[in-house]
């Protein structure tokens, strides 16, 4: 039973890490989706991938939680923690909800593979979690029977897949074109001749082919020098607190991630592991496959760390601390292209594009818009709103342009100029000459919808003379920088002796 794999599976763990009850109608969602719902919420409509507004419609007594990975990671930890002492001494965790292990050994330790996947179940359960465990040949495969409580025979993941539609490996473009195709089934499309899939597919079209075979998504190890590409820090004295950690791991998966994509390579694990002031050293394994960024795997080690120090097996805050970080990178290898996400969406730039077509078709051809930069004197100007497809117009941003504003640029700008007033010492108004002479040092400045502020700095005016060579639109400004007393800082126009605020420096 060499390379069987075993998957434990907590349905709706995100509805579990935010502390949803039995019986009530919740939905965790990000970026206005649900992410995942509660049974309740099921039962009354709510699904995955369903917009926030449709679900609420649905059942008008949602719970609404905004998705919190780092409180999953935290949660989930428990679970990992748990099984490493109970059933399996070594595991990765693809995704809070979602872990899996060799099945080779801890089998044979159990008395097979139904006792072992009954072990999971159990030991799982402890914690008051639901589970359910799927043994199969591949990770995906294990993956996809967790969600059924089944155990794939050895050698049968390829006829197991099978009946599937061809949706489930993960990639909606390629399954759009399967289906326009007649291909419908993964099966089917493990059928197809592996050359004519390699001529006619992309490399995304070739890894779901062999996942659709029942083969790893990699076929080539590279084991001899993935130690070389481990990275590590020491921290001297030792470090007591998790944030500068997270802040080094982030650091360390960058330099991790310039190693591998130097030698060509990814990994299909990555071990964090943390040595302790007393001895002692924690590691934690993550799914890997070329799909986490530093900052993931930053957040994730925190979420570990955070996990270790509430339960009490990691005292980072004592005495002690953290003396080293180490990220090392298990299974490498070759970089063959992006790869797609265990059940997860991945969006291509094919995709963006096909969704904003469809917008513009529905909403108008200038309701998706992109944003180009070029020339200009004020710093509206110098930002072009083009809509999707269109050329940029050509504006070149080295100018010339006399009188462009200097730096610092504005951090907000208003697409209609505000009202404004600028009054001297007196409470008279500050003009502007044609020689660019202010009248007298501003004093108070006054913005529609705000208070009046006392102006504590100002510079300027630089002038700017528009289309001079056009009577009707000729235009002849100036522009002032003012900072306030209430903190605010502000870019003013002059034109025909009136002032407006035209941007704002935050």
């Amino acid at each position: 039973m060499a390379g069987r794999v075993v998957v434990a599976w907590v349905p709706d763990f995100p509805v579990i890490a935010c502390g949803g009850q039995d019986g009530e109608p919740v939905a965790v969602v990000h970026r206005d989706a649900v992410v995942a719902c509660s049974q309740a919420a099921r039962t009354a409509g709510v699904r995955r991938r369903m917009r926030l507004r449709v679900a609420q419609s649905r059942c008008p007594g949602l719970r609404v939680v905004e998705r919190d990975l780092a409180a999953e990671i935290r949660v989930f930890e428990r679970a990992a923690v748990h099984l490493e002492g109970t059933v399996m001494p070594r595991l990765e965790v693809i995704r809070p909800g979602l872990l899996a292990a060799p099945a080779r050994g801890p089998s044979r330790y159990w008395g097979g593979e139904q006792q072992l996947a009954g072990r999971l179940v159990d030991a799982v359960a402890e914690l008051g979690w639901p589970a359910r465990a799927g043994i199969a040949g591949t990770v995906f495969t294990a993956a996809l029977a967790s969600r059924r409580g089944e155990i794939v025979p050895v050698g049968g993941d390829a006829a197991w897949l099978a009946p599937y539609p061809v949706g489930v490996l993960g990639l909606p473009r390629l399954a759009e074109l399967l289906h326009r195709l007649g291909i419908r089934t993964v099966g089917a499309y493990a059928g197809l001749p592996e050359d004519k899939v390699q001529a006619r597919f992309s490399v995304e079209g070739m890894n779901a082919h062999r996942t659709a075979r029942g083969l790893e998504l990699r076929p080539l190890t590279v084991r001899i020098g993935a130690g070389e590409h481990s990275v590590a820090h020491t921290f001297e004295p030792a470090e007591q607190r998790l944030e500068p950690v997270a802040f080094v791991a982030k650091a360390l998966a960058e330099q991790l991630h310039e190693r591998l994509a130097a030698a060509g390579v990814v990994c299909a694990r990555l071990e964090a592991a943390v040595d302790l002031a007393d001895g002692r050293t924690r590691s934690r394994l993550f799914r890997h496959e070329g799909r986490l960024s530093a900052l993931a795997v930053a957040e994730r080690l925190r979420g570990v760390l955070q996990a270790w120090t509430q339960d009490g097996t990691l005292d980072a805050g004592g005495e002690g601390g953290i003396t080293r970080l180490v990220l090392r990178p298990e299974e490498l290898t070759v970089a063959t292209g992006r790869q797609s996400a265990l059940f997860g969406d991945r969006h291509t730039p094919e995709e963006m594009e096909r969704a904003a077509a469809r917008v513009q078709a529905l909403l108008g051809h200038h309701a998706v818009v992109r944003m180009e930069t070029g020339g200009g004197r004020g710093p509206a100007d110098q930002i072009t709103l083009v809509p999707f497809g269109d050329l940029a117009p050509r504006r070149p941003a080295d100018g010339p342009w006399p009188g462009r504003l200097p730096a610092p640029h504005p951090a907000a700008t208003f697409p209609r100029w505000l009202p404004a007033e600028l009054a001297d010492g007196a409470g008279q108004p500050v003009t502007v000459s044609g020689r660019l002479d202010i009248s007298a040092a501003p004093a108070h400045l006054t913005v529609e919808g705000r208070r009046t502020a006392e102006v504590t700095g100002w510079a300027g005016p630089w002038p700017a003379l528009e289309q001079w060579w056009d009577r009707e639109h000729a235009r002849r400004i100036a522009r002032v920088q003012i900072t306030t007393a209430d903190g605010h800082a502000w870019l003013l126009v002059i034109e025909h002796g009136r002032w407006w605020a035209e941007a704002h420096y935050g």
